[in-house]
């Protein structure tokens, strides 16, 4: 057989188990779609950052870049592209709902997007340019428990404060405490976590790739000494059952509220595609949520796709994606599933990282609270025992020497004998 057949037969082989698959995984009918923003400036430097001025950057700090601009662009092409048979390409509010949370990089994100997403076709031509306005909907952070994740949570905080108090943490914590060191000695900026490592991490990553000149300090620790803790540090936020839960479980729950009404023809307005923009830890954190996250720093425009499929026989079923790259989408297995979940079993293995009520969840007594609550209930009750008990005792005694004294006070008189 010559190479050239030997070839066509690969790529008939490759294609027909890419159409076979496509096929198996049934037809498209919802589709939850979140990632993160494009390219950006850096957040902060640090205080000895050659670059930490503001004009050493074509933007202000932690705002979207041209580039980032164009990384939302072709990815709203490509989710043209795949929800072609999902998605008019004329677009109505009825069909998608985008929402970002309140920050401009997600926000300007969101609108990149959409612009691949929605060329204007037809009447909703209005300009030579190939652009529309759509709506992008968001909440200030302090108010969003489900997008952003920044509204406040006691027992969150409590929660997160015991993962980062915890054993195996002072153990990684010790374990580079000479890099942390080395990295405080050099950046002027303390260095006594994972999550300051990567925010120093994110920083030097960003500056090498617009190809500016790191420090010499930088290579002896930076990627490959850096790296390893920056990507263990997005296991953080969701590191457990209870975090999940109060973090990423508000998003999931309503990407599942969604596909449930939609398989039951519930959904109003009947929307074909919901939209979420955020960020790098947004990614991490539902996907670790999901128990699907192999520890790495999620990069621009990661996208996660959490779809509603149905088959000839009307069963629905989900499935997960993730896009890390430019390439196509990774197909991903829940645990306890097939790739192919149906919708019902998709339930049931999430049910433990969704709440059922937030704000009360996040008013729970944490244990310390409970413990300082129950010992000053008990410490209460026996001060109050006491007093009772002695008010009793001296209003007995007091009851007992009222009694003698009236009965020591009764009159006597003599009867003289001229009365008898």
């Amino acid at each position: 057989m010559n190479s050239s057949r030997l070839t066509l037969l690969v790529f008939a082989s490759i294609f027909a188990a890419s159409h076979s698959t496509t096929e198996d995984l049934g037809t498209i009918v919802f589709a939850n779609v979140l990632y993160r923003h494009g390219d950006r400036t850096p957040i902060a430097p640090y205080p000895t950052d050659p670059y930490r001025k503001e004009t050493s950057w074509p933007v202000p700090y932690g705002e979207l870049t041209n580039l980032g601009k164009h990384q939302q662009l072709l990815l709203g092409r490509w989710l043209r592209k795949r929800y072609s048979d999902l998605l008019p390409a004329v677009y109505s509010r009825y069909d998608i709902c985008v929402r970002s949370t309140d920050v401009d990089r997600t926000l300007m994100s969101a609108e990149a997007n959409l612009a691949g997403l929605y060329p204007p076709v037809r009447d909703q031509v209005w300009d030579r340019i190939k652009w529309m306005p759509i709506p992008v909907h968001t909440i200030p952070e302090e108010q969003d428990h489900v997008l952003s994740g920044k509204k406040y949570c006691a027992r969150y905080k409590y929660e997160l404060e015991k993962v980062l108090t915890s054993p195996e943490r002072k153990r990684i914590n010790q374990a580079n405490a000479k890099l942390y060191s080395y990295l405080s000695q050099n950046t002027g900026y303390k260095v006594s976590s994972l999550e300051n490592v990567e925010h120093l991490y994110n920083t030097l990553y960003i500056e090498n790739l617009y190809n500016k000149t790191l420090p010499p300090w930088t290579r002896s620790v930076f990627p490959d000494k850096m790296k390893p803790l920056a990507e263990l540090s997005f296991t953080t936020d969701a590191y457990n059952q209870i975090l999940q839960r109060l973090k990423s479980g508000p998003l999931l729950g309503e990407m599942i509220d969604h596909m449930v009404k939609k398989s039951q023809n519930e959904l109003e307005p009947d929307r074909k595609v919901w939209i979420y923009s955020a960020h790098d830890q947004t990614i991490a954190n539902l996907l670790m949520t999901l128990k699907l996250f192999e520890p790495h720093c999620p990069p621009y425009v990661a996208t996660v796709l959490v779809e509603l499929r149905t088959n000839p026989k009307n069963q629905y079923f989900v499935t997960v994606s993730y896009k890390n790259s430019s390439a196509e989408p990774i197909l991903m297995t829940l645990p306890g599933c097939t790739t192919l979940c149906p919708l019902d079993n998709f339930i049931t293995l999430t049910k433990d990282v969704v709440p059922e009520d937030w704000e009360r969840e996040c008013l729970f007594k944490t244990e310390q609270y409970e413990y300082n609550l129950n010992a000053a209930v008990v410490i209460t009750t026996l001060t109050l025992s006491i007093v009772l008990v002695l008010l009793l005792v001296l209003l007995i005694i007091g009851c007992m020497y009222l009694r003698d004294k009236k009965e020591h006070k009764q009159y006597y008189f003599r009867l003289t004998t001229d009365a008898i």
